[in-house]
């Protein structure tokens, strides 16, 4: 029960800070309050649950073999449930509010699946490799790595897909009008089968790890 609690408060405290970042003003200055969300987070609870705050990261940590099946199910409810609360906690207690136009949906579908793919698999990836390979076991610098991964992404793909790169995130950003619900399969399609992808090629790479 305690990790779900600590990946519950991880991904709810994540997606406040898109939220409010995006919507309060932060410009070209959100994707670093973004990624240092999701580091400090991570360092926070990863001793816990590991620090997924993200369905497409818990799929790809127990295709690697690091995550027991029994967690799955309750690790993307409650990363789920955490990013629609903190939307909610956002938009009517917070008061922030999407401007008019925000919620006009992606210009490109097919664009939009391919960036939310990319992204997601590096995200997988870079989590693949330095918080769960041999190689890189006991290192303390896996947060940082995640979070700048974040980062990276939201400034080189956001813009055209939103840049979600989680299906927590997406339905955090939906309700928060900041993505149209019509294009929820499309966060959720990219974000899994790249997490998928990312654990078969890390265990390709990487051999009996």
């Amino acid at each position: 029960m305690k990790k779900y609690l600590v990946e519950f408060i991880g991904t709810f405290f994540f997606v406040l800070v898109i939220v409010c970042s995006v919507i309060g003003g932060a410009g070209a200055m959100a994707p670093i309050a973004i990624g240092s969300a999701l580091m400090v987070m991570i360092y926070a609870g990863g001793h816990i649950s590991g620090g997924h705050f993200n369905p497409a990261v818990t799929l790809a940590v127990f295709l690697r073999g690091k995550c027991p099946a029994a967690d799955v199910p309750m690790y993307m409810i409650a990363q789920i449930a955490g990013a629609a609360v903190a939307a909610l906690l956002a938009t009517t207690v917070l008061g922030f509010e999407a401007a008019a136009g925000a919620n006009a949906g992606m210009a490109d579908v097919t664009a939009g699946m391919v960036a939310e793919f990319l992204g997601a698999f590096a995200i997988c990836w870079v989590v693949l490799h330095t918080a769960t390979a041999k190689g890189t076991e006991g290192n303390s610098n896996y947060g940082l790595a995640i979070g700048f991964t974040v980062t990276a992404m939201a400034y080189a793909l956001g813009g055209i897909s939103g840049g979600a790169f989680n299906p927590a995130v997406a339905v955090g950003i939906s309700v928060a009008e900041l993505a149209n619900w019509s294009n929820i399969w499309v966060f959720l399609v990219g974000n899994l089968v790249a997490g998928a992808a990312a654990a078969f090629l890390f265990k390709f790479v990487n051999g009996d790890d």
